[in-house]
């Protein structure tokens, strides 16, 4: 049984400005656009709390995805969040709380991403994201931008060889650009907008063309990516199937230097292809450049988190354009 907050007091309606105008009208515009009961309806199935047998009931599934999403929105920790909630009016307004409400802590938010571990939810979660804002037209359906980056776990005790160790499971080590990483790697498919339309987080030491075919699956228009996604047997599937091969290429052994064709479409695709670094360059600017738990699992998790965070920030912009 959800938890019900109570009606908004004199002191709530006389204080709502407090907390930061640009942070309210943030909040604002984010509870115009976000249906946030129709967002957080699958995930309902988590809790099966029976109060007649005692104990709290839990705070309704709503307030907490809207808990990640600041969290993710402010690079907050957990306990970074607890303050936040119990500092901050507008913070508590968001989520519906009043000054009355105790707000939920830093176990609280532990307990819902073990569940929504345990249930696959970030999946579901992300899935209903993805329609909700294809309803509103900001997805495009053809193209697809695909690209990965490397997630860093925190850093250990340096060793005699100079690597940098800390006790990671899933994690691996990898080596690009001459230089050796530790830790996981994340793989995206944006719209040609720089929505993200699905993703894989796996160890670093996986390449990133492992996870392309299963990106691309559903595209019917256009493909796009760099070099490291060159293969003469996917570009011939893609062309089979009438899809563009907007795939970047790079010299083969014994080729000096590119065609002029292959220069030509190298700088062709080269714009519509820089989309997909914006996720990355978002989620790094607010803090996200290392994981901030152990394992694969639970950093998988948190990626979604990220993903569908970032999406609804860069919807805003988006529909604000088409206005």
């Amino acid at each position: 049984m959800e938890r019900k907050s109570t009606q908004p007091t004199f002191l709530d309606n006389l204080t709502a400005d407090l907390g930061g105008r640009r942070t309210a009208k943030f909040f604002e515009k984010c509870n115009e656009l976000i249906p946030w009961s129709k967002l957080a309806e699958p995930l309902k199935d988590m809790y099966r709390n029976n109060t007649n047998k005692g104990g709290a009931s839990n705070y309704p599934v709503v307030m907490m995805v809207k808990c990640m999403m600041l969290q993710k929105w402010f690079n907050l920790s957990d306990p970074m969040l607890e303050e936040m909630l119990d500092d901050r009016i507008s913070f508590r307004k968001f989520i519906g709380l009043t000054l009355e409400d105790k707000s939920p802590d830093e176990t609280t938010f532990v307990e819902f991403r073990k569940r929504l571990r345990k249930h696959g939810h970030v999946l579901t979660l992300f899935d209903k994201t993805i329609e909700i804002l294809k309803s509103k037209g900001v997805i495009l359906e053809e193209g697809t931008c695909v690209d990965a980056t490397i997630i860093e776990a925190p850093k250990g005790r340096t060793a005699k060889d100079g690597i940098s160790s800390t006790k990671q499971r899933g994690s691996s080590y990898t080596k690009k650009h001459g230089r050796i990483y530790h830790g996981y790697k994340a793989h995206i498919a944006t719209d040609t907008n720089g929505m993200i339309k699905d993703y894989r987080f796996d160890t670093a030491r996986t390449h990133d063309s492992v996870h392309i075919d299963d990106l691309i699956e559903n595209e019917t228009g256009g493909v796009f990516a760099d070099s490291a996604y060159m293969d003469k047997e996917r570009k011939a599937r893609l062309e089979k199937k009438g899809i563009f091969c907007g795939i970047v290429y790079r010299r083969v052994r014994g080729q000096k230097e590119l065609t002029p064709e292959q220069k030509r479409h190298n700088r062709l695709v080269a714009g519509i292809r820089a989309v997909v670094e914006h996720p990355f360059a978002w989620m790094k600017n607010t803090g996200y450049r290392r994981v901030r738990y152990r394992g694969l699992s639970r950093n998988g998790l948190d990626f979604g988190l990220h993903t569908i965070a970032y999406n609804f920030k860069k919807s805003f912009s988006l529909l604000k354009a088409m206005t």
